[in-house]
């Protein structure tokens, strides 16, 4: 883990243990609500008005703590990623490194996506909605992605460093293909509604890291040997 990511660990820690004010009491307690509707209808459903009548409050009232819908919208999106790397990355430092910790991180992601499947995912609804739309609020899902697949990646390449997976292997291609099957899951799951998806997409991650492991040597090699 490195010394950025500890620092925000420990901060958060820090903050867990402090009794919340009422305002960021209310504030919280707006973003959580706010999460829930946007996995059902997404960020661009989001409006102060719609909140306001799930909190029982006045529209001012949930104005006053952010100021406008982007920074709504921008302020569900860390609350998603928090709580994604709470779930998903965090777990899984305990894994030893390498191999077993790549595979935890997966495992994480995929109990994770199992709840998606019916509630929504805000990576993937939010990735749709603002792919072609520059702002803030594309920005801040956009940085939360890169955050998580780098952190895949760099699983990966210690996997190498640790002489789990191919001196070769290419990380980025592989947290690719690793990607994909997430994306994949959705598709399948939550639109095709797929039995066996889930199975599939198991399936398929172990056939990543069998190909990514036992890699045939180069064609020259093959070619000197015989």
């Amino acid at each position: 883990m490195s010394v950025t990511t500890t620092a925000r660990r420990a901060r958060a820690d820090a903050t867990a243990h402090k009794p919340l004010q009422k305002g960021q009491q209310t504030k919280a307690a707006i973003v959580d609500a706010a999460l829930g509707l946007a996995t059902q209808i997404g960020l661009e459903g989001l409006s102060i008005g719609a909140l306001a009548e799930v909190m029982q409050m006045s529209k001012s009232g949930v104005f006053a703590h952010f100021g406008s819908r982007e920074e709504l919208q921008i302020s569900v999106v860390r609350e998603y990623h928090t709580r994604f790397e709470d779930e998903v990355f965090y777990p899984a430092m305990s894994a030893a490194r390498g191999l077993p910790r790549l595979r935890k991180l997966f495992d994480n992601w995929m109990k994770r996506t199992s709840v998606e499947i019916d509630s929504g995912c805000i990576y993937i609804s939010g990735a749709v909605e603002f792919d072609d739309r520059p702002g803030p609020v594309r920005d801040a899902l956009a940085s939360s992605v890169n955050t998580w697949l780098t952190a895949m990646r760099r699983a990966v390449e210690i996997a190498i460093k640790e002489g789990h997976l191919a001196a070769d292997t290419d990380a980025s291609q592989m947290a690719f293909e690793i990607h994909a099957q997430i994306l994949a899951l959705h598709y399948e799951a939550r639109f095709l509604r797929s039995p066996d998806s889930v199975r599939r997409a198991l399936q398929a991650f172990e056939g990543i890291v069998e190909r990514y492991s036992h890699r045939p040597p180069p064609a020259s090699a093959r070619k000197s040997q015989g």
